[in-house]
């Protein structure tokens, strides 16, 4: 769930809970089912939040050391790149 439709859900909650008369629909509790909607909206939110915040980077460094057979020379090749997705 993305912070736009977290925001959606908590403004149509409110609208249930507060702004409409209750009563408008028979055998349903609009009051109940905007605040759980409210609810829903904000449980979204936070986790859409701590998912988008940067954690910690994560670096993976490689070093490989090769001789070369003609000439005897030792060759060190440093690698290193970012582990993200």
């Amino acid at each position: 769930m993305r912070i736009g439709s977290s925001i959606f859900l908590i403004a149509l909650g409110a609208i249930l809970a507060w702004a409409i008369t209750p009563g408008l629909v028979p055998y349903v509790d609009q009051t109940l089912i905007g605040y759980i909607l409210m609810a829903v909206g904000v449980i979204g939110l936070i986790a859409s939040l701590v998912l988008a915040s940067p954690g910690r980077t994560r670096r993976v460094s490689e070093t490989r050391s090769v001789v070369d057979p003609n000439t005897g020379e030792r060759i060190v090749r440093n690698e290193s790149r970012d582990g993200g997705l």
